[in-house]
């Protein structure tokens, strides 16, 4: 069967067949929920059912509690309708100009960024245009059906091949294969531009930039994207790890510290060892942001990272430095072993 979805306010609307999640319904149609994973783990495509009724699929109780979906709450990445629909949600109109592809590409460059993070570089086919917002990602079209979602981290005016970070986790169907198996010039093919996290470059608020990780992948591209249209927004990076060789590319973010006028840039060690010598900021990165900034409500946040970093943060920064919900982009990286824990 086929059901009709009416989004409140705007009154949009569009067909979901009862076999498709309403978030793939939306995007065929031509509109952009705020989504992340896509597999129930991070909560960004979280809204509500104010009419009609859906079933969910799997997902994270962290992502969608059962207190919340007896409320109405609702994950639109895996909820499907068992009628017509009226939900709540964010939207953003589809631009054609970043129309999502399945694409060919070679693997132009393998470089170990740190012990466990590979730059992975893939140039496209010579006469495809491949465009995307900074802060999006891609998905690695894999054997079985399998997917992997991983984040562009140059910007889209940047010539040459696109660039992704990966972190090896040992175990993992694919990242075992890009530390062991994988070689320059394989083709892997790919499906993209993917995902509402990505630069609001109409908004002239000053920027908190958070990362933990290789969550540093898509802020390096909004960085470089700010610095290609010339923004004058204040912008303060906070990137965080374990241990300071997890900050793989420190000196890149000093230097745009030391060059870019408005720029801050503090980095956070969590666990730092005494043979590492580390002299800088310790503890939870959002707790960093937290100490320095009391009142974010004329702020806009971006934050990238593991999914606790970025529930903290977000609940953190609305609840105790006033930052508006809505001014608040976050992409989650899931793991296979996060979407396991349903």
């Amino acid at each position: 069967m086929t059901f009709q979805i009416t989004i409140s306010p705007s009154g949009r609307q569009f067909q979901c067949d009862d076999d498709e999640t309403v978030l793939t319904a939306a995007l065929r149609a031509g509109l952009i929920l705020p989504y992340g994973c896509k597999n129930g783990a991070c909560g960004s495509c979280k809204g509500k059912v104010s009419a009609g009724q859906v079933v969910h699929g799997n997902h994270q109780q962290k992502a969608l509690s059962d207190e919340e979906e007896a409320q109405g709450g609702a994950l639109f990445c895996c909820a499907k309708p068992q009628t017509d629909l009226t939900i709540e949600a964010r939207e953003m109109l589809a631009d054609d100009d970043y129309p999502i592809k399945k694409l060919p590409s070679r693997i132009a460059k393998l470089e170990k960024l740190s012990d466990d993070v590979m730059l992975i570089e893939l140039q496209l086919p010579a006469a495809e245009k491949f465009n995307y917002r900074a802060g999006q990602y891609i998905e690695f079209l894999l054997k079985d059906g399998k997917r992997r979602s991983y984040s562009l981290a140059n910007a889209p005016h940047v010539e040459g091949p696109l660039s992704l970070h990966l972190r090896h986790m040992p175990g993992g169907y694919f990242t075992d294969q890009v530390f062991s198996t994988l070689k320059e010039r394989d083709i892997m093919r790919f499906e993209g531009p993917q995902g509402s996290f990505y630069l609001r470059e109409d908004s002239d608020k000053p920027m908190i930039l958070l990362a933990s990780g290789t969550g540093f992948a898509p802020i390096k591209a909004i960085v470089e994207q700010l610095i290609h249209i010339d923004s004058k927004r204040a912008v303060h990076l906070y990137w965080g790890g374990r241990r300071p060789q997890d900050l793989y590319m420190h000196a890149l973010c000093e230097e745009w510290a030391n060059t870019l006028e408005g720029f801050q840039y503090t980095p956070v060690v969590s666990d730092a060892n005494a043979e590492d010598d580390w002299q800088g900021r310790t503890g939870f990165v959002h707790q960093a942001v937290l100490d320095d900034y009391a009142n974010l409500s004329s702020y806009q946040v971006y934050a990238c990272g593991a999914p606790i970093v970025i529930e903290s943060a977000k609940r953190d920064f609305v609840a105790k430095s006033h930052l508006p919900a809505d001014e608040f982009y976050a992409d989650s990286f899931t793991s296979e072993a996060d979407l396991a824990k349903n």
